[in-house]
């Protein structure tokens, strides 16, 4: 949820605090399904992972961790991680979890967006499955003039861990081209 935070930070606040962005597996532009942006994910996704969350909430999130690190699809991750994963996840209520999904699902990014105009790197995995590349890394990255695209191959959403000595080192490239 950064990508939207910041993206709205800059739609609210602009950019003379800031000297560059970066989208990491953003939900940005616009996540969900609308009348104005049918390729984006259907809301009945986002209703099942809500009505999970009430059913047993800690058994989705467990559950959750298969796809948002591509274990189904060769990603190789600790069950440390996967621990921590849920331990963190956890902490935060019940409440304040169906209300993320409310907010990344039905927020939509595409004013605040316009509005950046300052060096930009987009990131995201080929093979996410919580975030599809096509209707939000790649719309992202076309929407920002003169974004960087860098695309991971395989990657899945939680490629901060499985992908992390590529996406360091692509980071700090970034920062110090500002």
């Amino acid at each position: 949820m950064g990508g939207g935070d910041v993206s709205r930070y800059i739609g609210t606040y602009g950019t003379s605090r800031v000297a560059g962005l970066a989208l990491l597996g953003a939900v940005t532009p616009i996540f969900g399904k609308s009348d104005s942006y049918p390729q984006g994910v259907d809301q009945s996704v986002f209703d099942g992972i809500r009505d999970g969350l009430r059913k047993d909430r800690a058994q989705f999130i467990s559950d959750f961790a298969t796809p948002f690190y591509g274990i189904n699809a060769g990603q190789t991750v600790s069950e440390g991680a996967l621990t921590q994963t849920l331990n963190i996840a956890l902490l935060a209520s019940l409440k304040g979890t169906i209300d993320c999904v409310t907010a990344f699902g039905e927020t939509d990014f595409r004013p605040d967006m316009a509005k950046v105009d300052v060096p930009t790197l987009v990131i995201h995995g080929s093979n996410d499955q919580i975030v599809p590349f096509e209707t939000t890394g790649k719309v992202a990255a076309e929407l920002i003039s003169h974004a960087e695209l860098k695309v991971y191959d395989n990657a899945p959403h939680g490629f901060a861990l499985t992908h992390q000595d590529p996406l360091n080192e692509d980071l700090l490239a970034f920062v110090k081209s500002l």
